[in-house]
């Protein structure tokens, strides 16, 4: 953190004496005390963590949105959540009320102008001759008042730094509420579609619980099987009954959950592209050090450095003093009529120094705590980016144990399938007994839903790392919505 330094060679001796004085105020106006942000170095990693090949010079983040979730019904869902979300409408008030503030703070660069009028009757002893005890008497008056405080420290500029750095702050809370949505909306959407695809292995093991039950069922009453038999199939197609009443449920909350995302009432979510077709696009990560400017979180956090650094030179101004200009015109009078005569003007013109002496240590507190915060955000800074490495290795770790995952998954998938087959004809020909027929089959569907889930992870790792890169960083703001 460095400190500004003014110099200023001003040649007063060239001008009127009655002058210089002001004009050295003037001369001085622009000198700005306080430190001079730099941005804290930050040692980034070469790689992120699993990682695969090189750095690319591009990533997954460059693409548009619609470029990474190719599901037309998806692109129709993100723009309406872009279009209709409550928690992104809040995010442009803030950045309003931000814009508002910044005017408010550089409103104290110009004269403060203001009027005033008077009217009253009183009551009070008037050292007159004449005059025995206390005198009734009118007051009528007019003023306008002009106030100029000269930024000669740089306390207005540094507030006005701090309310700007505000302001962008909250224009990357907006970027960060716009990505957080795309995503949201996605991971909700690839968790229903995995849900409609466990409902519909639920109730194909359903179907099949029920035909065992029947079979077994036709054999015990033939008397060539035990009622152990049916109650296990009973209880097995119970079971799976509960499973759809559950996935069901899911469903309805997770369409519910997506309604409020797109800034609506509960109502039922089309679908698109079933699970088992989703392709998933190329996951390139780019430079570790684009993160720093694609991540709206890590440029939302560096803006909280700007504005304690600017606050910290608040603090540091507040030990010089405020130079000021003020004027005063108008009129005062006992009567109405005479208020506007010139014998009844008042005026006053002058400079004032106002500055601190003794405060029993509050502005150097006020430094101190200042200086803390400062401190506060650079740690808040560094692990901001700390957390955003951890989210990208995530993504990539994901991707790269789904694929091993999914693929065992696929082929015990097709070996329990067969494996049911085999039990199912076996017991048919009266070479097995219910136990295997009802072991392949609890085996197979388990399977199969976990396969479905393996292949909604994979989707939402695409989600995962595409926010965590910042995705979308390139796009202005009217583009969002403008899917191509």
């Amino acid at each position: 953190m460095g400190y500004a330094v003014c110099t200023h060679s001003s040649k007063i001796s060239m001008v009127p004496r009655s002058l210089a004085p002001l004009l050295a105020v003037f001369a001085l106006a622009g000198c700005t005390v306080g430190p001079v942000y730099k941005r804290p170095d930050v040692q980034l990693a070469e790689h992120f963590r699993s990682q695969v090949g090189p750095s690319e010079a591009t990533a997954i983040a460059d693409l548009p949105w619609w470029d990474v979730f190719n599901d037309k019904t998806l692109q129709s869902l993100i723009v309406e959540a872009l279009t209709n979300n409550y928690d992104l409408r809040v995010a442009v008030i803030r950045i309003e009320q931000a814009r508002a503030l910044v005017g408010v703070a550089k409103a104290d660069f110009y004269p403060q102008i203001g009027y005033q009028g008077v009217a009253g009757r009183d009551k009070a002893f008037v050292p007159l001759e004449n005059s025995s005890g206390n005198v009734t008497f009118n007051t009528f008056g007019n003023l306008l008042s002009a106030a100029w405080e000269l930024d000669v420290w740089g306390r207005i500029r540094h507030g006005t730094e701090a309310a700007r750095a505000s302001l962008y702050s909250q224009e990357y809370v907006r970027r960060g509420v716009m990505l957080t949505l795309v995503s949201s909306v996605a991971e909700r959407y690839f968790s229903l579609i995995e849900f409609d695809r466990e409902l519909a292995i639920a109730k194909e093991s359903s179907e099949t619980y029920r035909q065992t039950l029947d079979l077994f069922t036709s054999r015990f009453r033939a008397g060539r099987d035990s009622k152990l038999g049916v109650v296990r199939a009973q209880a097995a197609y119970d079971s799976s009954s509960a499973t759809i009443a559950n996935l069901n449920r899911a469903i309805g909350q997770q369409e519910n959950a997506l309604s409020v995302l797109l800034g609506g009432f509960p109502k039922a979510i089309d679908r698109g592209i079933v699970l088992t077709a989703q392709v998933m696009p190329p996951m390139p990560v780019g430079l570790t050090t684009d993160l720093l400017k694609r991540r709206p979180d890590i440029l939302q956090a560096e803006e909280g450095m700007i504005g304690a650094n600017a606050e910290l030179g608040i603090a540091v101004a507040n030990f010089y003093p405020r130079i000021g200009l003020s004027a005063l015109f108008g009129g005062q009078s006992p009567q109405f009529d005479d208020m506007f005569k010139s014998e009844f003007n008042i005026w006053s013109i002058g400079g004032t120094v106002a500055g601190p002496i003794f405060q029993g240590g509050r502005l150097r507190s006020a430094y101190r705590a200042q200086e803390a915060y400062w401190d506060q955000t650079i740690a808040q800074y560094k692990q901001t980016i700390i957390v955003a490495f951890r989210e990208t290795s995530d993504a990539l770790i994901a991707r790269q144990t789904l694929v091993d995952q999914r693929e065992a998954i696929q082929k015990q998938v097709v070996a329990l399938r067969e494996a049911a087959d085999i039990a199912t004809e076996r017991y048919g020909a009266g070479r097995a007994n219910y136990f295997e027929v009802l072991e392949a089959q609890q085996q197979l569907f388990p399977a199969e839903s976990a396969l479905a889930q393996t292949q909604r992870d994979q989707l939402l790792a695409v989600v995962n790392l595409y926010k965590a890169l910042g995705g979308g960083w390139s796009l202005k703001d009217h583009e969002w919505t403008q899917p191509q």
